[in-house]
């Protein structure tokens, strides 16, 4: 690889990831959005987090899949009667490790 097409890499990296987070600041933010569009974002964080711990749910025992299913319905079940972080998190490690 080049110096030039490294260089051309990097800038392009970094105005796709300077640019999202700079344009928000000069775009006037009178205009309210829509309420659709404001529930739509709110989501948002709840689904990037949901398609970053899904893969590692089911990889924990290659060979079980179904540990670590279990172990993600108990903590579903815990944050949702409990809405408790330590505790969900406690609970699926023990869920876990005891089907391993």
């Amino acid at each position: 690889m080049t110096a030039k097409t490294f260089c051309s890499i990097l800038l392009g990296m970094v105005l796709v990831t300077y640019l999202p987070r700079v344009l928000p600041l000069f775009l006037p933010n009178q205009r309210p959005l829509p309420i659709w569009m404001e529930r739509w974002l709110k989501l948002v964080p709840y689904t990037a987090l949901g398609a970053l711990i899904f893969p590692g749910i089911l990889t924990v025992d290659p060979s079980r899949p179904w540990v670590g299913i279990v172990g993600g319905i108990a903590a579903v079940l815990t944050a949702w009667r409990l809405n408790n972080l330590v505790v969900t998190v406690i609970v699926a490690f023990l869920v876990v490790y005891m089907l391993s």
